[in-house]
């Protein structure tokens, strides 16, 4: 540390005198070319003729202003430095250790009066604008990290316990089955888990690119309905469909699928049997409007506010049926078609998810 700081101070030291040679040149420079062309005027109107002892006398004295003058503008400059330069340039540095440190809440603030016009004031606010994004990210990778390590403990514990009650003697072949049911159940939970996770991943860093075509709209979202046939039938759903015919879309299809499959899944999944669910499907200008509905247990005001969110499970008493990834996914891949999704939804009596989309150019498949 010591030595650390003799070459600190032995930096600074050659840098003052870097400073004092830079003035003393120009203030060289400077001065005589004035004192030149002074004595060349005074010669000329006067008519004095300056001996040598004269000259040499003037240029003494003026050698001597020039280090004076030299001495003193590095002086002032060091004076202005410290107060101008150095100091922002060491908050900016403390700030940007506490960063590096993991510290995303340091700020660093702004100078006032005449500094508040200094260029050191945007790079504050930059660096500052910067820690705020960065205090967010690292926030919602912790979350991430808890959210996920607790979903993955879950189904681990399901298939661990069932586990170990499957190597019972004398069990049973109806416990036997009972329990495989359980461990196989959790493990596709568990699978779900990480297919979801990792389709999030790579919608959000742009790994994904949507391969746009024109496609019957109409024709996807019934065949995405056909496919939870056998989960409406055994709950005893009723089924109702109002679908526009002939209106496409230009979107990647399969991503697309991706949200009307979630919509529909979460549709049969929190309706009660002998339920209803509905889908719609209506142009409005140069939109298509979809919109899926069911008259299942509904959704609170204050959950609806972050059910787009990783992880959020609003109704706890649901929660072993999903993994809270799903209707983020759906927010992810909407956005990147750029269209729009909201819900309305009272308690106990249903919700409704309305997707808006921009039609296709044909306008009509």
């Amino acid at each position: 540390m010591s030595d650390m700081k003799r070459a600190g101070r032995r930096e600074r030291v050659l840098l003052g005198i870097r400073r004092y040679l830079s003035f003393f040149l120009l203030m060289a420079f400077v001065i005589s070319c004035c004192m030149t062309l002074f004595l060349n005027s005074l010669m000329e109107t006067t008519g004095i003729r300056l001996t040598e002892g004269n000259i040499s006398y003037a240029a003494k004295v003026t050698f001597v202003n020039v280090v004076f003058l030299s001495l003193l503008c590095t002086v002032i400059d060091g004076i202005r430095r410290k107060f101008m330069v150095e100091r922002p340039v060491r908050r900016i540095v403390k700030a940007a250790e506490q960063i590096m440190e993991g510290d995303f809440s340091v700020r660093i603030p702004l100078a006032g009066g005449i500094d508040s016009l200094s260029d050191f004031n945007v790079i504050a606010e930059y660096f500052n604008k910067m820690a705020e994004e960065l205090s967010g990210t690292e926030t919602l990778r912790n979350d991430f990290i808890a959210n996920v390590s607790h979903e993955l403990k879950t189904p681990l514990a399901v298939m661990q316990n069932y586990g170990t009650m499957l190597q019972q003697p004398g069990l049973s072949q109806d416990k036997r089955m009972e329990y495989a049911r359980a461990v196989a159940e959790a493990s596709r939970r568990l699978a779900d888990l990480i297919t979801n996770i990792l389709k999030l991943n790579k919608l959000e860093n742009q790994q994904i690119y949507p391969a746009a075509e024109s496609y019957n709209l109409g024709e996807q979202l019934c065949e995405c309905l056909l496919s939870f046939e056998g989960e409406w039938e055994a709950k005893g759903l009723d089924i109702e469909t109002d679908v526009e015919e002939g209106v496409s879309v230009d979107t990647d299809a399969e991503l697309l699928s991706l949200v009307w499959n979630n919509l529909f899944s979460n549709a049969v999944k929190f309706t009660e049997p002998g339920g209803r669910i509905s889908l719609s499907m209506r142009t409005d200008g140069e939109d298509v409007v979809v919109r899926i509905g069911d008259t299942g247990c509904g959704i609170p005001p204050e959950v609806g506010r972050h059910i787009f969110e990783k992880f959020y499970q609003g109704d706890t008493s649901h929660a072993t049926q999903g993994n809270g990834l799903g209707l983020a996914l759906v927010r992810r891949v909407i956005d990147i078609a750029g269209g729009d999704i909201s819900v309305t939804s009272e308690v106990g009596k249903g919700s409704v998810f309305t997707v808006r989309l921009r039609r296709g150019k044909s306008g009509k498949a």
